[in-house]
């Protein structure tokens, strides 16, 4: 099992969301989130005074997924969230070695659906 996280664009989740619904990928949870990249800095008006912050406003989506979904997620948030532009987002996949489903104790791949 594996657990992809996804930093992308907010007016990209639509596209996104319709990308992993087409792959078969149904559950799946959204986190606001800010951070740094490449992106440049933004400057931002508030009651009538200019201020900058590095800090993106960004949305982070979390999946837990057999192996064999994995390259079909990677590839349907790469096409969902994809501007061409600096600042499109990355994509973080690590190994998950136990899912717990709570209600039931149920262990394993078993536990996701």
């Amino acid at each position: 099992m594996y657990k992809v996280e996804a930093i992308v664009r907010h007016h990209r989740l639509e596209q996104v969301r319709e990308a992993l619904k087409d792959a078969d990928i149904v559950s799946w949870t959204v986190t606001d989130c800010r951070g740094t990249g490449h992106a440049p800095e933004m400057a931002h008006t508030f009651r009538g005074s200019q201020y900058a912050h590095s800090l993106t406003q960004r949305l982070m989506l979390t999946v837990v997924i057999l192996e064999d979904q994995l390259e079909p997620t990677i590839a349907a948030i790469q096409t969902g969230a994809s501007t061409g532009e600096v600042g499109d987002g990355k994509i973080f996949v690590t190994e998950v070695k136990e899912v717990v489903r709570i209600r039931t104790g149920e262990r394993g791949s078993g536990a996701l659906s």
